[in-house]
């Protein structure tokens, strides 16, 4: 899921980071000094659970909740998959800082995908959480897959996407299970997290 330096053009990086670093800032600033913790705790979250890998034919896949996140951060989520990106590229070489802008507009868009999904509210509550999970994951496969045939870099990351589905499924059944649980247990973390950007 992360795309290391060298592979994607470094013109498409540049534009990558000013999009990313844009995103982190309209949609990372007035943080309030309550939304912190959660925060802190979903981006530790994603840190941890992406270094446990399973193998998947040819290569292994991680859970990322991407889209859990998207439900409890919001807009919020963009920021702290950044974050978590920055210091897995430090730290174990997972993608690459000329990449990092890249990853985080690929894999923190598909976890504000699914935040927007989660606030319509639509259809019964386990089955959108669900979709948020999946669509957390099988976003970013996609874009991916997009960028490496744009590129000529090859075009069986298209398989490696359907691939991706199989995670991307766990990723829905566990968003769908946290959420259950967090409804008896804490509904107010399922309310409207934070308010939109102004």
């Amino acid at each position: 899921m992360h795309i290391a330096d060298g592979i994607i053009p470094n013109i498409w990086c540049g534009v990558a980071h000013a999009v990313a670093w844009t995103g982190v800032y309209v949609l990372g600033r007035r943080i309030e000094t309550e939304e912190v913790v959660r925060l802190g705790m979903l981006a530790s979250a994603n840190f941890v659970v992406s270094l446990i890998h399973f193998p998947l034919g040819a290569t292994s896949v991680h859970l990322g909740l991407y889209g859990l996140i998207g439900i409890l951060a919001g807009r919020r989520a963009f920021p702290v998959i950044f974050a978590a990106l920055l210091l897995q590229s430090f730290l174990f070489q997972h993608g690459g800082l000329l990449s990092l802008g890249i990853n985080a507009v690929n894999i923190g868009g598909g976890a504000l995908l699914a935040a927007a999904l989660w606030r319509t509210g639509a259809g019964p509550e386990p089955l959108r959480a669900f979709l948020c999970g999946f669509l957390g994951v099988a976003a970013p496969a996609l874009l991916i897959a997009i960028e490496f045939s744009l590129t000529g870099y090859g075009k069986g990351f298209f398989f490696m996407t359907a691939l991706y589905l199989g995670a991307a499924a766990l990723e829905g059944a566990l968003t769908a299970a946290v959420v259950a649980f967090l409804r008896r247990a804490r509904p107010e973390f399922l309310a409207r997290p934070f308010a939109p950007a102004s």
